[in-house]
């Protein structure tokens, strides 16, 4: 045990250090929930905090992953140390990612400011694979100042980012009938910063028409201070307008230091994160209890019609509870 808490101390300064293979390790650990994973959280505790954590979801083919390259080049350039990742969705054969580091970002392959990972989100319903909250850790305790959460873009769950992301920047793209998906999924309500992509091809200021309109809605009845969506054009394959983006992202973070909302964010995040392990915990209690004989006998009583399942339900509780 003692030489098993040596080497993940050993872990957590090689990657404090800046050492990528020490980084993409306690990711693996993170991802794969091996048994190390208790104390790699309370190793990395300490460390966290810092890092500004931004999440880029759009629907598919909005353009998000060349988004994200340009977006870390002007990051790179303001001497800022990035991390991605990219959470996609889960090979049916291997369970891994179907779109590896290689593919994306090859301008910052050999950069060693940068630290690119996919993520499976493993059957995962929403587009943020489970691990990533623990993910979004190695890479704050790893010294990166600001890590860039990409969604695989899967409709109505982008959503999800909102629990991870200090800012929340939506993706869309003219032509593609993107303000009704807005409106569908709810990103309006999520979204601190909107950028239109592709602003160079037709439609894209009817598209800026639209989400002006649809924040003006939103924003009826509000009491307060608020933040009020910036829209920013872009297109990111010639990294035009990403000047702008970077600046919305800083006005943002800005404006929530100066209303405490950053504190707030990160609270809730830290609380989404722990009911979600507690839960993870009762579900496994919860499942040794059912291949228990008490419970057997429960469905054995439910069948013949002796007991209703709720009040069997009430009795396996119970159980637990002893």
């Amino acid at each position: 045990m003692s030489s098993r808490r040596h080497d993940i101390g050993d872990l957590v300064l090689r990657a404090r250090q800046g050492q990528a293979r020490a980084v993409g390790r306690l990711i693996s650990l993170v991802e794969d929930g091996a048994p190390e994973l208790r104390e790699v959280a309370a190793a990395l505790a300490r460390y966290t905090g810092r890092a500004q954590v931004v999440g880029i979801t759009g629907a598919p083919g909005v353009g998000k992953s060349t988004s994200v390259s340009v977006l870390v080049t002007a990051l790179r350039a303001a001497g800022k140390k990035v991390g991605v990742l990219a959470v996609d969705p889960s090979s049916p054969f291997s369970g891994g990612a179907l779109l590896g580091d290689r593919v994306r970002m090859q301008d910052h392959a050999t950069d060693g400011g940068v630290f690119i990972r996919s993520m499976a989100t493993r059957g995962h319903l929403g587009g943020i694979a489970w691990a990533t909250p623990q993910a979004l850790r190695v890479l704050d305790a790893a010294g990166c100042d600001v890590v860039l959460v990409e969604t695989v873009g899967v409709g109505q769950s982008e959503v999800e980012v909102v629990a991870l992301a200090d800012t929340t920047v939506v993706l869309l793209a003219p032509g593609m009938g993107d303000g009704i998906q807005v409106a569908k999924a709810g990103i309006l309500e999520v979204a601190d910063v909107f950028v239109v992509n592709k602003a160079d091809r037709e439609g894209s200021d009817q598209t800026v028409r639209d989400l002006k309109y649809m924040i003006s809605l939103g924003r009826r009845g509000t009491a307060g201070p608020s933040w009020r969506p910036p829209i920013v054009r872009t297109v990111a394959t010639t990294a035009e307008g990403v000047e702008h983006l970077v600046g919305a992202i800083e006005e943002h973070r800005g404006w929530m230091l100066g209303h405490g909302e950053l504190d707030a964010r990160r609270q809730r995040r830290a609380q989404a994160e722990v009911e979600a392990i507690a839960m993870a915990q009762l579900r496994g209690r919860l499942g040794d209890a059912l291949q228990g004989s008490a419970s057997s006998g429960l469905a054995k009583r439910v069948m013949a019609g002796e007991l209703d399942a709720y009040r069997a339900a009430d009795e396996l509780v119970a159980e637990l509870g002893a």
